[in-house]
C-alpha cells in the first residue's frame, strides 16, 4: 500500500513495509470514536447508552485494528491462526457494550411508551 511504513528491524522481521497500526488506532479509537460519542451525546440520553456505545465502538475498532498489528511475540496467535490476545480481550468489552446499549434502548422505549399514556 502506498501508505505503508518501513519500521526498524525487530523480532526477526526485516525492514519490510507494514501497516501503520498506531495511526489507524488514532483515527478510529481517537477521532472517529470522539466524533460519534460527541454527536450522540448532544442531546440527553438514557442512562448507559453513551458508556455502552463507547465500549461497543472501542471494542469493535480495536478488534479490527488487531488484524493488521503484529501479535505479541511471546503469545503469537491464540486460535484459528488469526485471533490475537488483543482481540480475545475485547470480547468482554463488546458484550458489556452490547448489553448496556440494549438495556438503554429498552429503557428508552419503556419511557416513551409510558409517557404516551
Amino acid at each position: 500500500m502506498p501508505w505503508a511504513m518501513i519500521f526498524p528491524p525487530m523480532l526477526g522481521l526485516g525492514p519490510e513495509p507494514r501497516h501503520p497500526s498506531a495511526l489507524y488506532e488514532f483515527a478510529l479509537e481517537g477521532v472517529v470514536l470522539f466524533v460519534v460519542l460527541w454527536w450522540v451525546s448532544r442531546k440527553p440520553q438514557t442512562q448507559g447508552l453513551i458508556s455502552g456505545l463507547f465500549l461497543l465502538l472501542y471494542g469493535t475498532f480495536r478488534f479490527i485494528v488487531e488484524f493488521v498489528r503484529l501479535p505479541d511475540p511471546q503469545l503469537g496467535f491464540i486460535a484459528f491462526d488469526w485471533l490475537t490476545m488483543g482481540q480475545l480481550l475485547t470480547v468482554p468489552m463488546l458484550a458489556a457494550g452490547a448489553f448496556l446499549v440494549t438495556t438503554a434502548c429498552r429503557s428508552q422505549r419503556t419511557m416513551v411508551a409510558t409517557s404516551d399514556r
